[in-house]
């Protein structure tokens, strides 16, 4: 090579560099408080980092999607425009879980790019979160979207293993385990997924608004990142003909999405949280959900339910034979009316199968069941009743039999067993709520995908499973106090969760048993008292006989009055798997409620944040011998003010509620 070749290819060179030194962008978006930082880097990548408190929690991670026939959009990214916004509003939830009022207070950054594509990102004081956006022609499919979340090294998680028997057919229902990051590699996940830094905030992982687009999973990698990974469109599947209830996947796709390509895409939402109590208080999964889609809210009430499938219709002092029948529901419409209970449920059963006997056909009626005389009889005593169907039994006769449900006068429908979150899924799950709220009908989503926002945007999707819940305890002993002690540092994060308290069969570790047919749970009586406070569902189970709660009017006496939405809530002391000690409030009324593990505990509640008035207050709490025989409580009376100190004494697995009213 000669010297002027040399000198060529050297200038040459500068150029490039020149160039790529021109074309790289750094920008930076703090949070309103200036504690968050979002670090941006377009370079021939698109990657972000963030700091909290100037300490990196997340490492550079890329973002990219995948388009058929566009290509990967944020490689070899040219940014156009970037585009500034600030927030600060107040959003009035239709059902408040936690406040009657929430702030959405943010800082935004979009960026606009080469190819027709966005990306926003927004930094709130308590998370972050980003999106795509695409201004594309006609319709595109996405063959993957990338997700990924890089951090540093010592990170520890509490991971939700999916566990399922095919990939991305699941009841979204996990344990969860604390790890070492560095040992979960290949392990997939669902979400929401906490990550605890050593010595520095946690972060929760999560998404909202994933209207036409999967869901997300994520995946353990390289000892100290998450990977997403979404399941692919369904083209072909079956349904079990034993049950009809469970997809049996025949075919997929090679993509994940066939969407508009004029549309925003999912937010990829990450809560940040100094401390336990935080996490308890956070609404940014709500915040960033798609506004409201129902105009006329006002037929959304929210109420406890007496429930039926817990406690396998165990009723008793009666002279019919307890059953899936007409005179054993209309024992729960006496027992709902006798302490105003707003709805009953009427579980699996009620209708049957087709001829054929693979089919499960919403139109033919159990002939035990009188479901006219049922109504009538219901409505006669101002009692709302909810049904259970199966999703696909529901989807052969969506408006058909919506149409019943509304003729008989329903207040809801429990619909069960969808078990996934694919694109045409997620499609069913707003299908449902449209249909429904045309109807006036709630929607309880059992056998569902976590919380993703649509709370928010149909607020008659009133609460969902995807947890495990207290019916587990009927054939697994892992329902411990630990685990309802975590529950509400992840799970109940992202939304509202249908765990169905209220077991009044209660046992210590040493006692307890998986019993299907006359379950129990694991801590006290109290504890399960305390759930109901602690707990967020604004339609909130009575799962046992209501033969066993009519044995003590002193257990309805709490259960009848107790709310299931709230105008404010403070956390006292919190702990993950640990303990919880809560205050809401209901118009003039407060709450104190408390849960504690295993371990034995004592707190003191400064009531200080009570007015300049004398209260009453009702206490149940663990009696003097809890720890032996879960069932014991105490209830006392007691009059306080706002210089009063509550002294709370949880036994193992324990619990306590008071009532505190002007």
């Amino acid at each position: 090579m000669n010297v002027k070749t040399k000198i060529l290819i050297g200038i040459f060179s500068v150029i490039l560099l020149l160039n790529n030194v021109l074309i790289a962008k750094q920008l930076s978006l703090k949070s309103p408080d200036g504690e968050i930082e979002i670090n941006i880097d377009v370079n021939n990548s698109i990657t972000y980092s963030v700091l909290y408190k100037d300490k990196q929690i997340i490492l550079p991670s890329p973002v990219s999607m995948n388009l058929e026939k566009f290509g990967q959009l944020g490689e070899k990214a040219k940014l156009l425009n970037t585009r500034t916004n600030k927030v600060d509003r107040v959003l009035y939830p239709v059902l408040p879980l936690k406040n009657r009022t929430v702030r959405d207070c943010y800082n935004e950054a979009i960026l606009d790019f080469e190819g027709s594509y966005s990306i926003a990102f927004r930094a709130y004081d308590d998370g972050i979160a980003y999106r795509f956006l695409t201004n594309l022609d006609g319709t595109v499919k996405v063959k993957s979207e990338g997700v990924r979340y890089n951090f540093p090294k010592g990170m520890k998680i509490y991971l939700p293993v999916d566990k399922s028997k095919e990939p991305f057919v699941s009841h979204n229902e996990a344990y969860y385990y604390h790890k070492d990051m560095k040992d979960i590699d290949g392990k997939q996940c669902i979400l929401p997924v906490l990550v605890e830094i050593p010595d520095g905030p946690k972060m929760l992982i999560a998404e909202t608004d994933i209207n036409d687009f999967p869901g997300l999973y994520l995946c353990g990698s390289e000892g100290s990142a998450l990977v997403g990974r979404h399941p692919a469109r369904i083209l072909d599947y079956t349904m079990d003909k034993k049950r009809y209830r469970y997809t049996i996947v025949k075919k997929r796709a090679g993509y994940i999405a066939e969407t508009s390509g004029e549309r925003t895409f999912p937010w990829r939402v990450v809560i940040i949280a100094e401390n336990d109590a935080d996490l308890l208080l956070n609404e940014l999964v709500y915040k960033l959900a798609r506004p409201r889609q129902i105009q006329n809210t006002s037929w959304i009430k929210p109420g406890k339910v007496a429930w039926d499938w817990y406690n396998a219709n165990n009723i008793y002092g009666v002279d019919f034979r307890a059953g899936i029948n007409t005179d054993t529901y209309k024992y729960y419409i006496d027992f709902a009316s006798k302490y105003s209970i707003e709805f009953i449920i009427i579980d699996d059963g009620w209708y049957m199968k087709d001829v054929s006997g693979e089919k499960s056909d919403l139109s033919i009626i159990n002939p035990d069941m009188n479901m006219e005389e049922l109504f009538r009889y219901a409505k006669s005593k101002n009692v709302g009743i909810i049904l259970w169907v199966g999703w696909k039994a529901l989807d052969d006769r969506m408006e058909e039999s919506m149409d019943q449900f509304a003729k008989w006068g329903a207040a809801g429908i429990k619909i069960d067993f969808m078990m996934r979150d694919d694109q045409d899924m997620v499609n069913y799950f707003e299908k449902v709520a449209k249909e429904a709220a045309k109807r006036h009908l709630l929607v309880n989503f059992h056998g569902s995908y976590k919380p993703d926002g649509m709370r928010r945007t149909y607020p008659n999707v009133i609460t969902r499973e995807g947890l495990k819940g207290l019916e587990n305890n009927k054939w697994d002993d892992r329902v411990t106090p630990d685990h309802c002690l975590t529950l509400p540092f992840i799970r109940m994060v992202v939304g509202p969760m249908d765990f169905t308290p209220g077991a009044m069969h209660n046992a210590q570790k040493n006692n307890f048993r998986k019993v299907f047919t006359r379950p129990m749970s694991q801590g006290t009586r109290c504890m399960q008292l305390a759930m109901f406070v602690i707990y967020e569902s604004p339609l909130q189970m009575l799962a046992d006989s209501p033969s066993n709660y009519l044995r003590e009017p002193e257990i309805m006496d709490f259960l009848s009055e107790v709310p299931t939405v709230w105008d404010e809530t403070k956390v006292l002391e919190a702990k993950i798997s640990d303990y919880i000690v809560i205050a809401r409030r209901s118009g003039k009324d407060w709450y104190i409620a408390a849960m504690t593990d295993w371990t034995a505990r004592e707190f003191e509640v400064n009531l200080s944040f009570l007015g300049k008035k004398k209260y009453k207050t009702d206490v149940y709490q663990d009696g003097i011998n809890a720890d032996r025989y879960a069932e014991d409580y105490k209830r006392i009376q007691l009059n306080v003010t706002n210089e009063s100190i509550l002294k709370i004494k949880l036994a193992p697995g324990g619990g306590y509620v008071a009532r505190i009213t002007p």
